[in-house]
């Protein structure tokens, strides 16, 4: 266990901004007042800074975060909290009267061509057989944050999704003597965990997908140890497993 817990306000619970994948600057506007003496991350950040004597951390709100992040970034030169408060702008955005950048690399990229590159396919590091024979891949859940540690004691939202499954074509469903909504097993050559089945079109045959959201199905034990040669990303979202009713 940590030894100092921080009481941190929680998603809806905060002021600020956020800027997601798509570079759209937005601004967040708290939806209930925080918790007991919860705290928002930049204060709690602020007054740690402080007792430990950094300086440069004298913000009174989050308007003083964003503020100076504009101040101190090219793409973000273009805007302020007020500016930020009745629209949404997509970076850069570097002076005052730009409208932002919908397309970042429009024409060309900053440093001329793109350059393409031809790859050779290769196989996994373990492939299905006839011991481990369905190809299992993993991922993440629309209603659930990662591994649900922002979103796991929310319980307002238990009707979006309220426990794990597995996806399962329901033709596999069928051959492999299962039941849609029953238990099964899924394993692989590192373990194996419990899970409910879900017959559903969005699995392929022989693949079958669960996400890593619940801690009571944790399914990355299951994954390989292979890597990209290039990159060495794990190989976490293949991985040959076989599965039976339990």
């Amino acid at each position: 266990l940590a030894d100092v817990v921080f009481p941190a306000a929680g998603f809806g619970e905060a002021d600020g901004t956020c800027a997601n994948t798509e570079r759209r600057v937005q601004r967040l506007r708290a939806a209930v007042t925080p918790h007991g003496q919860a705290k928002p991350d930049w204060w709690i950040v602020s007054q740690l800074a402080r007792r430990l004597g950094i300086k440069g951390f004298e913000y009174e709100s989050a308007r003083d975060v964003f503020n100076e992040l504009c101040g101190l970034s090219p793409i973000y030169a273009g805007l302020d909290w007020d500016r930020v408060e009745n629209g949404e702008y997509q970076w850069p955005v570097p002076e005052k009267d730009h409208p932002g950048t919908p397309i970042l690399h429009e024409g060309e990229f900053t440093n001329g061509r793109g350059i393409f590159s031809v790859l050779s396919y290769r196989d996994p590091a373990e492939t299905i057989d006839d011991d481990y024979p369905v190809w299992l891949t993993t991922g993440r859940r629309l209603a659930s944050y990662h591994t649900r540690t922002q979103t796991g004691r929310a319980h307002g939202i238990d009707y979006l999704l309220s426990e794990e499954t597995l996806e399962v074509h329901p033709e596999d469903v069928s051959a492999w003597g299962l039941e849609d909504g029953g238990w099964c097993e899924l394993a692989s050559r590192r373990g194996a965990v419990r899970v409910k089945v879900e017959g559903t079109d969005r699995s392929p045959r022989g693949t079958v997908f669960c996400s890593f959201s619940f801690n009571d199905v944790p399914v990355n034990i299951l994954t390989g140890s292979g890597y990209d040669p290039v990159t060495q990303t794990a190989e976490l979202k293949v991985c040959p497993v076989k599965i039976s009713k339990a």
